[in-house]
C-alpha cells in the first residue's frame, strides 16, 4: 500500500530529512509563495508552514517538487502494473485459461483497485463541519501581485453527471475564493467538470460539485492525470495506492467523499450564473487574464480537527506541477501504443505549458500513415489541444528534444511535411490565438532516411535588423533583433533575406532574447512554444497546388512577445526584499537547513 493520507506522505517526508519546517509568522499574501518558488528553484525540500497569517492551518507546500519525492510518492509498482496490464491484453484476448493463469498475479492485482465504503466514525475528514462562513478560516494563499485574489491551488473537484452518475470526474481546476461561501471554478472546455456543468445547463439544473483538498498522493495525482473520459480518476487512484480507496457517506447528503482528505468543500453551481474570475499568474508563466467563469456557493466544509492545507504555487516552467506531470507521462505511456497502434511512444512537454508543444514516435508502414497518426493524436482527449505536434518514424527519446528536433529536421520536406489548420480550439490558459479557446495548430512531420546534413554553427554573416544569432541544435538557428512593436514585419524579411544568402538552416526562430532562450530545454521551449500562433506566426516562402500549402525553406518562427498577451510572472520587488532579509529565520529551526 502507498501512502493512505497527507500526513503518512509527510511524515516519511520528516523521516528523510526532506522536510523544512518553518515556524516563523508567514503572510499567505505573497511571501509564502515566494518563499516557496526559491526553494524549488534549488530542488529544496517540502514545506511545512505551521504560523500562517489569518488561519489556524498549517500549510504545506512542494510536496512533489523534485524527482525523488515523487518516485518516492508512488514507487515503482503502479508503472509495473500499468505495463503488465498492457502487456496481457494479447494473452487474454482472446481469453483462455492458460492465458488467465499466465496473468493471475496481475489479475489479483487488479481485485485490489476500486473503492469501499466506511463508517461515519472512521473518517477522519468528518471531525468538523462549518455551514456558517464556511470558508472563512481557509488560507488566503496568493501566489502572484496582480492575481484576482486568493486560490484554493490543489483542489480535487468532484462533479457527476446530472443523466449517469456513474459518470463521474475528478479533475484539479482551480478555485478563486471570492468571500467565506462563494468561489468561481475555473472549468475549462476540455475537461469532464466543463462537460457535466454544461449539460447541467442545457438541462436548467444546478450542478453538485465537491472539493476535496489532500489526502493521498495517489489522489492528488489522479485528479491531474490525461485520463480517457470514461475512465474513473478514483479508480487511478487506487491503483496508485495500491488497494481500495476508503470513502464515506456525507451525512448531510450529497456525494461520497475520501473518508482520508483533509478538507471536503460542498456546494453548487446554478446554471447560468457567471463572474469574473482572474487574473491569474498559471503554469504557462504567464497571467491568465479575467474572464466570466462559473460561481459555487459552498453550503458546507467538512474537515479533519487537526487538517493540513496543501498548497502548490504555479509559475514559469519548472515548478511542482512539472514533477507530476512527466511522472504521469511515464505512468500512462504504455496505453498509449493500445488505444492509437500506431503510435509508438508519445510525450507532451511541461517546460512549455504541456497543451502547447507534443511530440510521438510513429510507425509509417504505408506512405503518409505518420499523417493519419497526427489526426489521431489531435483527436484524443485532452491532446486535441496539442497546439504543435513534431512527428517522426526513428526511435529516439522524445524527452531530448534538441536529438527530437535534429531527428524530424535532417528528414523534413517542407513541400509535403508541414500542416497548418486555422480556426481551432485552444488551450483555455493559450492565448497566443488572440481568442480565448481558438487558435491553430501546426505538424511538422521528419520521416524515413535523412535528407540533408543539419548545420551545427552559424557562419553566413549579419543578417538586416538581426543582432545575435545562436545555434539552438543542429539545423535550428534562434536569432533576435527589434521587438514586435518594433517592427511586427521583421519575419517577413528575414525570410527574404535568409533565401537571398541560400542559408543552410532549414528552421530559424526569431526570439526577444536568444541567448537566454538556447540557454537550456527548458527556457528554450518555454520560451519559444508559449508565445506563437502557427497559423499567424510561421514564415515561409509557399505555393498552393491541390488546395495543399507546399512550404519552401528556410521555415521562420516568430517567438516574439506580441500585443495583448498577457504579462509575464514577476515577483513584487518588496516581497523579494521581504523573503531576502528574513530567509535565515524561516529555516532557524528547520529539520534541514536550507
Amino acid at each position: 500500500m502507498g501512502y493512505g493520507n497527507l500526513r503518512q506522505w509527510i511524515e516519511q517526508l520528516r523521516k528523510d530529512k526532506d522536510l523544512a519546517v518553518i515556524d516563523t509568522p508567514v503572510d499567505p499574501y505573497l511571501e509564502l509563495a515566494e518563499i516557496h518558488r526559491r526553494v524549488i528553484q534549488e530542488e529544496g525540500p517540502a514545506l511545512l508552514f505551521t504560523n500562517v497569517k489569518g488561519t489556524p492551518f498549517p500549510v504545506v507546500t512542494n510536496l512533489f517538487g523534485t524527482a525523488r519525492r515523487v518516485n518516492q510518492a508512488f514507487g515503482s509498482r503502479p508503472e509495473q502494473l500499468i505495463q503488465s496490464m498492457m502487456g496481457a491484453v494479447e494473452t487474454l484476448l482472446p481469453p483462455s485459461f492458460s492465458g488467465v493463469w499466465k496473468e493471475k498475479g496481475m489479475l489479483i492485482d487488479l481485485l485490489k483497485i476500486g473503492v469501499r465504503q466506511v463508517p461515519q466514525g472512521e473518517a477522519p475528514v468528518l471531525g468538523i463541519c462549518r455551514s456558517t462562513d464556511p470558508l472563512k478560516e481557509l488560507p488566503r494563499v496568493t501566489s502572484w501581485q496582480k492575481d484576482g485574489g486568493p486560490f484554493i491551488t490543489l483542489p480535487l473537484v468532484f462533479t457527476e453527471s446530472t443523466s449517469n452518475p456513474k459518470d463521474n470526474n475528478l479533475g484539479m481546476y482551480r478555485i478563486q475564493i471570492y468571500d467565506d461561501s462563494t468561489t468561481g471554478i475555473h472549468w475549462q472546455i476540455h475537461k469532464g467538470g466543463g462537460f457535466h456543468h454544461h449539460e447541467a445547463e442545457l438541462r436548467g439544473e444546478p450542478l453538485p460539485v465537491s472539493v476535496f483538498i489532500g489526502g493521498p498522493p495517489a489522489l492528488i495525482a489522479s485528479a491531474i492525470a490525461p485520463v480517457p473520459e470514461r475512465m474513473s480518476e478514483l479508480l487511478l487512484a487506487s491503483m496508485l495506492l495500491g488497494g481500495k480507496l476508503p470513502m464515506v457517506k456525507d451525512p448531510m447528503g450529497g456525494h461520497h467523499i475520501p473518508a482520508e482528505v483533509e478538507f471536503a468543500i460542498r456546494g453548487l453551481v446554478p446554471p447560468h450564473e457567471r463572474r469574473m474570475e482572474g487574473p491569474f499568474g498559471d503554469h504557462y508563466g504567464y497571467y491568465s487574464l479575467q474572464h466570466d467563469f462559473p460561481v459555487m456557493h459552498v453550503q458546507r466544509m467538512w474537515h479533519r480537527k487537526d487538517a493540513i492545507y496543501p498548497a502548490t504555487i504555479v509559475g514559469k516552467p519548472r515548478q511542482e506541477d512539472y514533477y507530476l506531470g512527466d511522472f504521469l507521462q511515464r505512468l500512462l505511456a504504455p496505453a498509449f501504443p493500445l488505444v492509437m497502434p500506431s503510435v509508438r511512444s508519445l510525450w507532451a512537454y511541461s517546460e512549455s505549458g504541456s497543451h502547447t508543444l507534443a511530440a510521438a514516435v510513429v510507425r509509417e508502414s504505408y506512405s503518409r500513415e505518420a499523417l493519419v497518426s497526427a489526426f489521431r493524436i489531435l483527436g484524443e482527449g485532452q491532446l486535441s489541444l496539442t497546439k504543435f505536434l513534431l512527428l517522426t518514424n526513428e526511435p529516439v527519446d522524445l524527452t531530448d528534444f534538441p536529438k527530437l528536433l535534429e531527428t524530424v529536421l535532417e528528414r523534413f520536406n517542407p513541400a509535403v511535411d508541414l500542416f497548418v489548420f486555422n480556426q481551432t480550439s485552444q488551450d483555455t490558459l493559450d492565448y497566443t490565438g488572440q481568442q480565448m479557446n481558438r487558435g491553430s495548430k501546426g505538424v511538422l512531420m521528419g520521416i524515413g532516411s535523412p535528407i540533408r546534413d543539419l548545420p551545427r554553427s552559424y557562419e553566413e554573416g549579419l543578417l538586416s535588423g538581426i543582432q545575435n544569432a545562436i545555434p539552438y541544435c543542429g539545423g535550428c538557428l534562434t536569432v533576435s533583433g527589434a521587438s514586435y512593436e518594433e517592427d511586427p514585419q521583421l519575419p517577413s524579411r528575414l525570410v527574404a533575406s535568409l533565401r537571398e544568402a541560400d542559408t543552410v538552416w532549414p528552421l530559424v526562430i526569431l526570439v526577444d532574447n536568444a541567448a537566454e532562450t538556447v540557454r537550456t530545454q527548458t527556457t528554450f521551449l518555454w520560451s519559444v512554444f508559449t508565445r506563437f500562433n502557427p497559423a499567424t506566426d510561421i514564415y515561409a516562402e509557399s505555393e498552393v497546388k491541390n488546395h495543399h500549402i507546399g512550404y519552401k525553406l528556410p521555415i521562420v518562427i516568430d517567438a516574439r512577445m506580441k500585443p495583448g498577451y498577457p504579462d509575464e510572472l514577476f515577483p513584487r520587488e518588496d516581497i523579494v526584499e521581504q523573503v531576502d532579509r528574513n530567509w535565515k529565520h524561516y529555516f532557524s529551526g528547520s529539520v534541514n537547513s536550507i
